[in-house]
């Protein structure tokens, strides 16, 4: 049985030039399909990284209860000073409590090669804010002047905005600030410009306003202790503590689970067209082979055989197709940096990020197509009256 199927298996692997067009129906087909779904994918799994890995484990996020972004919470100077001194509030080496208050307001500049305006989040930061952030790195430039209108750049903004490179003044509330520096942090803050939080108050008219105040934790068992001692004290009772690493894994699948359901729906449309398109293509070229198929019964070749070689080319197809898509998705948009609207923070730079799992999913997926494809046309060669396969040919 075995050499028959190896015999049948290579007689219709050799004759797959004849079929070069309805075999390229099933190749591009799946291609497009695996393409798709690894794009989207990708693109999901770029924000996901870029989101949470900017969380830290010991850094607590103080915001007004019920908001559920920073954008949307407001908090009083007051409330930073109490948060400073709340229980559990990790000390800097001069003994100064980790605890800074952070404002998030929106500010617009054009994206490069457009006229138009988009959002991008400029955040008004305390003098321990960038303690808190120990990955984010200056690479150009400095850090800005407190009480100057004085811009500290994400990487990422720079590369998707018009003007903010080091140097530059840009327009923003009716007033300029210039670009004093680039910095680099492999998370969401990447997408922000920095500047000092007085000025930023003072430039949009929020005087004594933070959005979050964002603390450093001396661990993890200290965060209940200081969310218990903040809600204690009748000024800041409507308060709620989130733990920053909690916070953006929320973000995230806010954020991503539109994207996901999108690609998963997109995959199951274009992989029904793929799997009726080797249907097609199978059954079609089983019925240009039905000389060939009753005259290997008739010489004693079994149905299974049969089924088989039907499967093999079905499935040869598929991964090539598969192989394809797959190698396009990863040279098109691995790495590739691109910008979206993502929940509070307006325009979120990321990577796209393909992964060796997507390939592997993308791959797999071509090859259940080729087998769902392939399974009818299989059955139907192998159940083949062999008289009358050799009467109708």
């Amino acid at each position: 049985m075995f050499k028959q199927i190896y015999e049948i298996v290579m007689v219709n692997l050799k004759s797959l030039p004849e079929r070069l067009g309805a075999s390229l129906v099933i190749i591009v087909g799946i291609a497009g399909v695996v393409g798709v779904f690894t794009a989207l994918f990708a693109m999901s799994q770029g924000i996901a990284s870029t989101l949470v890995s900017s969380g830290d484990p010991l850094n607590g996020m103080v915001m007004r209860g019920g908001a559920q972004d920073e954008l949307n919470s407001v908090l009083s100077r007051e409330g930073l000073e109490l948060a400073s001194r709340a229980p559990g509030v990790r000390k800097d080496a001069s003994g100064a409590p980790l605890a800074a208050g952070e404002l998030i307001v929106i500010a617009e500049l054009p994206k490069k090669g457009a006229t138009l305006g988009a959002n991008v989040t400029l955040r008004g930061v305390s003098p321990q804010s960038l303690p808190l952030r120990p990955k984010l790195k200056i690479v150009e430039g400095r850090s800005f002047t407190p009480g100057l209108q004085e811009l500290l750049v994400g990487r990422g903004a720079s590369t998707q905005f018009e003007g903010l490179e080091v140097g530059n003044t840009v327009r923003l509330r009716s007033s300029d600030w210039k670009v004093v520096g680039i910095f680099e942090s492999g998370d969401v803050a990447e997408s922000e410009i920095l500047t000092d939080a007085a000025t930023a108050q003072t430039a949009w008219g929020r005087p004594n306003i933070f959005s979050t105040i964002l603390v450093g934790m001396e661990s993890a068992e200290a965060f209940a202790p200081f969310e218990a001692a903040l809600k204690a004290d009748p000024r800041m009772s409507n308060v709620e503590v989130k733990n920053q690493l909690k916070y953006y894994s929320e973000q995230t699948e806010r954020t991503t689970s539109g994207i996901r359901a999108l690609g998963t729906i997109v995959a199951i449309i274009m992989g029904l067209g793929a799997i009726f398109a080797a249907l097609n293509t199978m059954y079609a070229s089983v019925s240009s082979r039905t000389r060939e198929i009753a005259t290997l019964r008739a010489i004693g070749f079994g149905g299974l055989p049969v089924v088989i070689s039907v499967m093999v080319e079905a499935m040869l197809l598929a991964l090539i197709g598969g192989v394809i898509g797959a190698l396009i998705a990863y040279v098109a948009f691995n790495g590739m940096t691109v910008s979206t609207l993502g929940g509070s923070f307006t325009q979120l730079v990321f990577n796209f990020r393909v992964t060796p799992m997507l390939l592997l999913i993308g791959v797999i997926m071509s090859l259940a197509i080729g087998f769902i494809g392939g399974l009818l046309p299989a059955v139907r060669a192998a159940r083949m009256q062999v008289t009358t396969a050799l009467r109708e040919a």
